[in-house]
């Protein structure tokens, strides 16, 4: 098959042989491609939107630009390929594949990875937050900087595999005697500390970080002053109501970078150089959080606080699965 362009929505593709194949901005979508070989194939631009990939052999295709929203991947071969910066976020790839893979950058966030093969595969940087790897074999994968938070490796394989902090996995001795092949990365997993930073909320100016997320559920953000994080400085110098929205984007930005909204805060603190300030902030506070179902909190007041600003804010979300 040389062609490109060509419309095979809904086609049925079953065991095909379409190695080397031209399927440059093919239109895929909802096609089943079970137990098909598309080894070498070129799928650059190619749209597979809800297409069955099941057992297919797409070692060393080309994906680049490719529409995967709602693939089957489960138990595909893609050996070698590069899917880094996509977003295969809540993906079925159980069982697949992805040895040696490029996946620097990859969005897998409670993406099913049971059982998948990445060993030596490239996670640098990769957001495997909540994703579900028990069972899989990660021998010397590089998952330097990965987000891992919340994600489950119960029975995984990590022998020689690069973890986050960069330091190299290591079973311990004496569960790998007893054949406990979740080591003591379960026990890593429920005590990971992960430093959530965004560029849309203001940088740390000491030696703190904006968040905090830790156990694999617990998220605990620093007090949030009225810093515009584009300008690096203190807005609206002398209007509390104000200083309070800017307070509350910047808590929200933070939330988002660690996968949260407000719905998941569950205790806040507020601080006030003026409790007379008291109902200005209260008013722009009840906009994010509804009575009914608003944070435990607390209010004081205090003598100063940092860059002379109004008012400061911080709190605590639990992230559920």
């Amino acid at each position: 098959m040389e062609s490109s362009s060509l419309n095979l929505s809904w086609a049925d593709l079953d065991n095909a042989n379409l190695s080397d194949a031209m399927l440059n901005s093919a239109n895929l979508t909802e096609a089943s491609l079970k137990e098909t070989n598309v080894v070498r194939a070129n799928l650059s631009g190619a749209n597979l939107s809800g297409a069955n990939l099941f057992e297919a052999d797409l070692s060393q295709a080309n994906l680049t630009h490719v529409t995967l929203k709602g693939t089957n991947f489960q138990g595909v071969k893609i050996r070698g390929v590069n899917l880094s910066q996509k977003d295969l976020s809540g993906m079925n790839m159980a069982e697949a594949d992805l040895g040696a893979a490029n996946l620097r950058g990859i969005n897998f966030r409670k993406a099913c990875l049971k059982e998948t093969n990445l060993e030596r595969a490239d996670l640098q940087q990769a957001n495997l937050m909540k994703a579900k790897l028990n069972g899989a074999n990660l021998r010397k994968a590089d998952l330097t900087g990965a987000n891992i938070y919340g994600a489950t490796f119960k029975d995984a394989d990590l022998t020689g595999a690069i973890m986050p902090d960069g330091e190299i996995y290591k079973p311990i001795a004496s569960e790998m005697e007893i054949g406990k092949q979740e080591t003591s990365l379960e026990k890593v997993i429920s005590m990971t500390r992960k430093v959530i930073r965004t560029d849309n909320a203001p940088a740390p100016v000491g030696p703190y970080n904006q968040a905090i997320a830790a156990s694999g559920q617990f998220l605990f953000i620093a007090g949030q002053i009225a810093i515009d994080p584009r300008l690096g400085d203190v807005v609206y110098t002398d209007d509390v109501k104000k200083q309070t929205e800017q307070v509350m984007a910047n808590l929200e930005a933070i939330l988002t970078a660690a996968g949260a909204t407000f719905q998941n805060v569950v205790k806040t603190t507020v601080f006030l150089a003026d409790m007379n300030d008291f109902a200005a902030v209260n008013a722009v506070y009840a906009k994010y959080f509804p009575e009914d179902t608003a944070p435990a909190r607390a209010c004081v007041q205090v003598s100063r606080l940092p860059k002379d600003v109004l008012v400061e804010i911080d709190c605590i979300a639990v992230i559920s699965d």
